[in-house]
């Protein structure tokens, strides 16, 4: 029904890039047309700096923008929708290191969590601040292109009114070792959206 990339580059020694391209296709495109790009940047820590999200998403079109100001503890929320013509700003207080979602699952790299525990992290989607709860749940092997990684399975706990109000989980698979190499992404949500899954491709060493 669609295809869904995801590019994590480390442009400097001091930052990080992420970016997320969803589009329907098929049948799919027909009834419910989905094209969302989500750019991130953010520090060393993958502590938030900016995001940019053009959905396009049916008959809706909107633009958001996320600026981090840490030296004050604020993030921006700047929301343009498109074919309305219209514009909605606001602010909230953050802690010196707060994440939005993509940044928050690749922190987990920066440390090692045990089985069976959770950790809690700051995360937030310009609008609203909450503590996350970010579980490590199972160890598991996965197959991909004819490779076997070793890995452990996450669940972040964002949904269900938690940060976002619709209904549906979302895992994160990487490696049980010092690298702790993100594997697979798997987002379940209703209709539009349905299932995401993302598996790794490639890892350019630079």
């Amino acid at each position: 029904a669609g295809s869904a990339a995801v590019v994590l580059t480390r442009p400097g020694p001091g930052n990080w890039q992420t970016t997320l391209d969803i589009q329907s296709a098929g049948v799919m495109t027909r009834m419910y047309k989905v094209q969302d790009t989500y750019k991130v940047a953010t520090d060393a820590r993958f502590c938030g700096s900016n995001s940019s999200l053009d959905a396009q998403e049916g008959k809706r079109h909107v633009m958001t923008r996320l600026t981090f100001d840490p030296s004050r503890r604020k993030v921006k929320h700047d929301e343009h929708d498109v074919l309305k013509n219209t514009n909605q700003h606001s602010e909230i207080d953050i802690p010196p290191c707060a994440f939005e979602i993509t940044g928050a699952l690749a922190s987990l790299r920066l440390g090692t969590l045990e089985l069976g525990k959770s950790t809690y992290l700051p995360i937030t989607d310009g609008k609203k601040l909450v503590n996350a709860r970010i579980e490590a749940q199972a160890k598991e092997s996965l197959t991909i292109d004819g490779k076997t990684y070793q890995t452990v399975r996450y669940e972040a706990f964002l949904f269900d009114n938690v940060l976002y109000r619709r209904k549906g989980r979302l895992f994160l698979w990487m490696t049980d070792d010092a690298e702790h190499l993100p594997v697979q992404f798997r987002l379940q949500l209703g209709f539009p959206i349905g299932n995401v899954t993302i598996l790794l491709e490639k890892q350019e060493r630079m």
